[in-house]
């Protein structure tokens, strides 16, 4: 009755769906572990947004990584700004999320002598992205900036590359080591994304991260599952399917040849005489 299973293409199918099913199943935990990340990520900008704000130095020092549990978190600063080493960020967003421009990096030299990177904020790129931008001067002298810290940009955390042969005082990341080595100046690991004091006329600040959304991460987590159950479910409605098909062609098959024999019989004995009769 199902003998029709062994068949090649019934064993291909076969094979195919029992594949489809882990690999489902893995692509939805994948999404429910990003889903996860995002929440735990949220929850930690949340915290650390809502916390006092320190000095940077309680956070980091030279060459030292930001761990990530105190990214985001709001520092201060003071000092004064080192513009003959500014640079600008290439191909960032503004608050918009649509247009393209630079972000601003300048560094803050500390009352020790240490150095510590500013993002300023973003500007836009302008016309000609082969000449350094017209960038709103940094305050003179003695400032305190406020804003939150943020570890170094690298290629395998972010993605972009760090393209090489750039105009002169253009980055592709913002990388407080490679700016150490630009400056000969010791710099703190990571960077401050300032948030004020705003500056009239200057730089767009950078909005604050968004930490309400959770993406649909679980809905596409439910959706691989339930792909998942929905292989086995279409297996055996196609089985049934062709079972029954199978079944109703093999009973065609069967009255067909009931019906040739009954029709190639002798004529009765009384249609013959009529016959006979006729001709006579």
């Amino acid at each position: 009755m199902y003998r029709f299973l062994l068949s090649r293409q019934w064993v291909i199918l076969t094979l195919v769906g029992l594949v489809l099913i882990p690999v489902m199943i893995k692509l939805g935990y994948w999404q429910l572990h990003r889903h996860e990340h995002k929440v735990a990520q949220n929850q930690l900008i949340a915290a650390s947004l809502a916390a006092e704000p320190v000095p940077v130095t309680d956070l980091t020092a030279p060459g030292r990584d930001l761990p990530r549990r105190e990214m985001w978190r709001t520092v201060t600063a003071t000092g004064t700004y080192d513009t003959a080493h500014e640079v600008v960020v290439r191909q960032r967003t503004a608050a918009d999320e649509q247009s393209i421009g630079y972000y601003v990096l300048t560094p803050l030299v500390l009352g020790d002598g240490d150095a510590v990177l500013v993002n300023r904020g973003w500007i836009s790129a302008g016309n000609d992205l082969t000449k350094f931008p017209d960038v709103p001067a940094a305050p003179k002298g003695k400032v305190t900036v406020t804003g939150r810290m943020m570890a170094d940009e690298t290629t395998e955390a972010s993605g972009i590359k760090d393209t090489r042969g750039l105009p002169a005082r253009q980055v592709m990341l913002i990388n407080s080591t490679e700016q150490a080595k630009r400056t000969g100046r010791p710099m703190l690991g990571g960077y401050i994304e300032q948030t004020g004091p705003k500056q009239p006329g200057g730089p767009e600040l950078v909005p604050e991260p968004d930490h309400d959304s959770i993406g649909p991460h679980m809905a596409y987590a439910i959706q691989w599952w339930l792909f998942a159950g929905a292989v086995p479910v279409g297996w055996v409605i196609l089985v049934r399917r062709e079972r029954r098909d199978r079944a109703a062609a093999a009973a065609k098959k069967a009255g067909e040849a009931e019906e040739a024999p009954e029709s190639g019989q002798a004529p009765e004995a009384g249609t013959a005489r009529e016959s006979a009769d006729a001709t006579a």
